[in-house]
């Protein structure tokens, strides 16, 4: 249902670019090349139907997105956003074992030097 609202959005934003970009600011626009009163849709007439078109496909395009963004699905949400259950399921750090070295806990790593402790002298 989303990809058929997008493609309509896509499909009525296009239609009211083209409309647009017909009309003229100062009132010629698709109207000015049908000057002649004979034609069937006087100066007027454009002007009018260019206006209405412009409004409803505008009208269109916002009912069309609010469709749109009511018919995304949201994959069974639990009442939380997916951030608030990555930091209520985030590991606390001070939990974070620490990493094996690959070294048995009783050896000392090559490289490393033992604290000694100073011999007892015997009595």
């Amino acid at each position: 249902m989303y990809i058929f609202l997008s493609i309509l959005i896509l499909v009525v934003c296009v239609l009211l670019g083209l409309i647009v970009l017909v009309q003229n600011s100062k009132g010629g626009g698709l109207a000015a090349n049908f000057s002649a009163s004979t034609q069937i849709m006087g100066v007027r007439r454009t002007n009018d139907f260019l206006e209405k078109a412009t409004w409803g496909l505008a009208l269109a395009l916002l009912i069309l997105s609010i469709a749109a963004s009511l018919s995304i699905s949201h994959g069974g949400t639990t009442g939380q956003s997916a951030i608030q259950d990555q930091i209520q399921n985030a590991v606390d750090p001070s939990e974070i074992p620490q990493i094996p070295s690959g070294v048995p806990a009783d050896k000392p790593a090559a490289g490393t030097t033992t604290p000694t402790t100073p011999a007892t002298p015997k009595k």
